[in-house]
């Protein structure tokens, strides 16, 4: 009973006061599709947090220092990048989208021709509702795929988006 709460309490004590991560900090794929949506469920004196990349706003992390959001991604979480493959855009987008439903999340569009997925992913518990953006483009001989999640709701995600992206490229990677 205990050790939730415990551990959730290291978890935001552990990780810097950001919740838009991206796989892509100089151009991060943009939110467009699920912009209608982000006020639904909003509650009186609830404020959302504005669609735009957060990558230049100061934050502070669990050191106590302020950065930009994109600089404190980068120290706290520099295995979240790029997935580039050898393989077609098109089979990465086909990729990508099987990915997502995987995961589970509500697929909000999918536009195979943009190269662009948006879903939402609402938390069990509190149900805290997080925007999802993938980008596939071309990449050489490949492709590229980015990813970005961003909450909905407060000043940190407690690692929350991070792991959406983690779970995500770990998801695609078992997708033949």
């Amino acid at each position: 009973m205990v050790a939730t709460p415990l551990y959730d309490f290291y978890v935001a004590k552990a990780s810097p006061l950001i919740h838009d991560i991206s796989t892509d900090t100089e151009h991060p794929p943009e939110f467009s599709a699920v912009l209608p949506l982000r006020a639904q469920g909003l509650r009186p004196g609830e404020i959302l947090n504005p669609p735009a990349y957060d990558g230049a706003a100061s934050a502070k992390g669990p050191d106590g220092e302020t950065a930009s959001t994109a600089a404190l991604q980068r120290k706290y979480y520099p295995d979240l990048r790029a997935s580039l493959d050898l393989i077609p855009p098109a089979k990465q987008f086909e990729r990508a989208l099987a990915a997502a439903k995987e995961m589970g999340w509500r697929i909000v569009a999918a536009d195979p021709k943009k190269g662009r997925i948006e879903a939402t992913d609402t938390s069990f518990w509190f149900g805290l509702t997080d925007d999802i953006v993938i980008r596939v483009r071309p990449a050489g001989i490949g492709a590229r795929l980015d990813i970005r999640s961003k909450s909905r709701l407060g000043v940190s995600d407690m690692g929350g988006n991070a792991e959406h992206i983690r779970a995500y490229m770990k998801a695609l990677k078992s997708i033949d």
